[in-house]
């Protein structure tokens, strides 16, 4: 019986990674970014099979064009069992900058409302159907506000709130809604941090690890389980003792630094 992952963001990093795991584990794939090139090329890299893999070009910030992008999905290969809401971007900012403000308004809508409108085409047909996952890529940064991270570790806290209250309206349905909060993974969206990455982890690692939560239906999993500790110390921490903890600290670049 066939299987179908839908996955945005595939066109590198944790999507792709994600992208390769289901693959190997016998799943049709639909893969989409804006940079459908990068897909393609590392489909036939991967020697890919092209009648098991469509690739969709669609903008998550932009609700018409991913929407439009699940919906050529359906018509083209049918609905699928997973849909992997993984595209996202992670930038700096200070608001005291004006300009950096237009620059949290479209993280907010790739890293919040983009989950939401990925995973709109699929809802009800996964309701009729009585099965499927819809799966929310969270962050260890929702669990505390990092200086400078002010605006990705808002979104990220709203993506796990969100896959929270879809999980809740859905329960009993069949459909599961399963957030995964990654840790430190080395890809491009990491590789230029200007500060220490704990439990660093590969891609394909992280995608494993994901994999198992995922076909589990695990309801929430921190990866790897390392900084889920690490992140649940740093929250039990009073405000004043966590605010010198991380004094200091290495921010996140700003755009165009």
């Amino acid at each position: 019986m066939k299987r179908l992952a839908f996955i945005t963001g595939a066109s590198s990093g944790i999507g792709q990674a994600l992208a390769a795991r289901f693959y190997a584990a016998g799943y049709d794939l639909a893969l989409v970014a804006r940079r459908t090139a990068e897909i393609e090329a590392w489909a036939a890299e991967n020697k890919i099979d092209a009648s098991r893999c469509g690739i969709y070009s669609a903008d998550v910030a932009q609700i018409d064009s991913i929407v439009a992008a699940g919906t050529a999905c359906l018509e083209r290969q049918g609905l699928p069992d997973v849909v992997i809401a993984n595209a996202g971007i992670s930038v700096g900012i200070d608001t005291a900058e004006r300009s950096d403000l237009d620059v949290f308004a479209r993280l907010l809508a790739i890293n919040n409302v983009g989950v939401a409108a990925t995973f709109h085409p699929f809802v009800r047909a996964m309701q009729s159907r009585g099965s499927g996952r819809l799966v929310g890529i969270g962050s260890v940064a929702a669990i505390r506000g990092l200086p400078g991270h002010g605006a990705y570790c808002a979104s990220k806290a709203g993506v796990v709130a969100y896959c929270e209250s879809l999980r809740t309206e859905l329960r009993g349905s069949g459909v599961k809604v399963v957030t995964i909060s990654p840790g430190y993974v080395d890809t491009p969206l990491t590789q230029g941090n200007r500060y220490g990455m704990p439990f660093l982890m590969q891609p394909s690692d992280f995608a494993d690890k994901a994999f198992d939560a995922i076909e589990s239906g695990t309801s929430y999993r921190v990866i790897p389980w390392q900084m889920g500790v690490v992140a649940k110390l740093l929250r039990m921490l009073p405000n004043a003792l966590f605010d010198r903890v991380v004094q200091g600290r290495g921010r996140k670049r700003r755009a165009g630094e």
